[in-house]
C-alpha cells in the first residue's frame, strides 16, 4: 500500500475523528501535539486510543503524533495510545538519532506489555524544527534505527527559531535555508532506504498551488506529503502516482534491456539509456504493486 498522503486530525475532536476514515488518506495521524490545546491533551489521549482500536481494519494506516520528547507529556501520550496498536508514532522536534533510539526502547517495552508484535510500531521524526536538529539531519544515515519508516520536515517551528520573516520568496519558492533542509531530508531518507515525506502546503484552500507543489515534490523524489485538511488528500494521492505515459515509458525501458541481456547502455527512441535509467524504471513499476 502506498503512503502518499499523511493527514493530521486533531486528537481531541470526536467529530473529525469520526469522519477521517472516509477521506482516503493513506496515513491518518491522530495529533496530540500542536492541534490540541494544553488543557485538552488529557481528554484527547483516550479519544485517540479509542479511534485506533476501532479502526484496526481501516484502509488507512493509523499513526499518532505525540508531544515532543523534551516535554513531560510524551510518556503519557505513549502509555495512552499503545493499547490501540498504532502503526507508527510521529516524533515532533526530533533532536537526532540518539533520541529516537531511546524512544524505540520504551516503545519496545510497551509493545511487549500490550501483546503487540516486536518492532511493529514504526517512527517518523520531524527532523528540522530546531537549528541544531536541522544541521544534523545527515546523522540519521549512519544510525541504527530499525523502526525508522521515513523522515519528514516542517518550516513553521524552524522559521520561528531563526527569526525568519519569510519562508518563501516572491515567486512562492522556498528560500535558501528551507530549500537546504528539504534537500537534506530527501537525500538522507534515500540514504537510509526509508520514505522521504515532504512538508505540508499550509493554505488548504489553494488547490492549484497544492497540485503544483505536490507534483514537483513527486518529481523531486519524495514519496509522499503531509496534509492538514481532507480536501488535500485526493490532490496529493493523484500527484504521487505516476501517469500513464510515465508507466508506459518505464515498461519500454525494462523491455528494451530485457531484449538485450548483458547490455550496459542502449538507445531507445533517440535517447541513450544506461543502468540508472533501468533501475529507476524498475522502481517505478515495483511501486505499482
Amino acid at each position: 500500500m502506498p503512503m502518499r498522503s499523511w493527514l493530521f486530525v486533531p486528537g481531541d475532536s470526536e467529530k473529525k475523528l469520526g469522519k477521517v476514515a472516509e477521506c482516503g488518506a493513506d496515513v491518518v495521524i491522530v495529533d496530540l501535539e500542536d492541534a490540541v490545546a494544553p488543557q485538552a491533551k488529557a481528554a484527547a489521549r483516550p479519544l485517540a486510543c479509542e479511534w485506533l482500536a476501532g479502526n484496526r481494519a481501516s484502509a488507512s494506516r493509523r499513526w499518532v503524533r505525540i508531544n515532543a520528547l523534551d516535554t513531560a507529556l510524551w510518556r503519557e501520550d505513549l502509555a495512552a495510545v499503545m493499547p490501540g496498536a498504532p502503526d507508527g508514532i510521529m516524533v515532533p522536534k526530533a533532536s537526532g538519532p540518539d533520541q529516537l533510539q531511546a524512544l524505540a526502547a520504551e516503545i519496545g517495552e510497551l509493545e511487549q506489555r500490550h501483546g503487540l508484535a516486536a518492532g511493529s510500531t514504526r517512527l517518523l521524526p520531524l527532523v528540522s524544527e530546531t537549528p541544531a536538529a536541522a544541521v544534523g539531519i545527515a546523522s540519521y544515515a549512519a544510525a541504527s534505527l530499525p523502526r525508522l519508516a521515513g523522515l519528514t520536515w516542517g518550516a513553521e517551528d524552524l522559521s520561528a527559531a531563526i527569526g525568519a520573516s519569510r519562508k518563501r520568496d516572491s515567486a512562492g519558492r522556498w528560500t535558501d535555508v528551507f530549500r537546504m533542509v528539504r534537500a537534506q531530508v530527501l537525500l538522507t531518507a534515500h540514504a537510509c532506504s526509508v520514505l522521504p515525506i515532504d512538508t505540508l502546503h499550509a493554505d488548504f484552500r489553494d488547490v492549484e498551488g497544492l497540485n503544483r507543489v505536490a507534483r514537483e515534490s513527486y518529481a523531486d523524489g519524495f514519496a509522499g506529503m503531509l496534509a492538514i485538511h481532507p480536501a488535500q488528500v485526493p490532490v496529493i494521492n493523484a500527484a504521487f502516482m505516476p501517469g500513464e505515459e510515465e508507466i508506459a515509458e518505464a515498461r519500454r525501458i525494462v523491455e528494451a534491456f530485457a531484449a538485450s541481456p548483458g547490455t550496459g547502455a542502449l538507445s531507445l527512441e533517440g535517447r541513450m539509456l544506461d543502468q540508472p535509467h533501468l533501475e529507476q524504471a524498475r522502481k517505478l513499476l515495483a511501486g505499482l504493486g
